[in-house]
């Protein structure tokens, strides 16, 4: 069983994340090894008119929840960045939370590949939107 569990991924969102993203409100709420469900509280200051969930907060936390699932895979915090992120918007998420399902599909030695399930959390079996990820693992120093 990995170190890397719920507490430990909200510890790291605290510690290593920019305050920008903090001010997303992000908790982690489900780890397990290549997977990971984040919350995206609502607030109106991420939202566009009709209180819906701006792109922007949507690409935010799937890019982020890649890292909470390369962590989870590996045991622990792995330095990483982005290399690409290709996002699908199927339809609004408005006045509501939005949950972010996350899982590595490819886990490679200097390559990572994941995709993230975005929900509203009235509507859970109804996506939001779906976004592929390609993260560049660092070398160990």
């Amino acid at each position: 069983m990995s170190g890397f569990d719920v507490a430990a991924a909200n510890r790291l969102l605290a510690e290593r994340f920019a305050p920008w993203v903090q001010d997303l409100g992000l908790a982690v709420e489900a780890v397990e090894p290549g997977r990971v469900r984040m919350r995206l509280p609502f607030s109106e200051r991420l939202s566009r008119f009709g209180g819906m969930v701006s792109g922007q907060a949507l690409m935010a936390v799937a890019d982020t929840s890649m890292v909470f699932a390369i962590a989870a895979k590996a045991g622990q915090f792995q330095d990483c960045a982005t290399v690409g992120q290709t996002t699908s918007f199927f339809r609004a998420a408005a006045g509501t939370d939005v949950l972010c399902d996350t899982r590595l599909v490819k886990f490679g030695r200097t390559l990572c590949f994941g995709e993230a399930m975005l929900f509203g959390a009235d509507r859970p079996g109804d996506p939001v939107a779906q976004a592929t990820m390609t993260y560049a693992l660092a070398a160990p120093r």
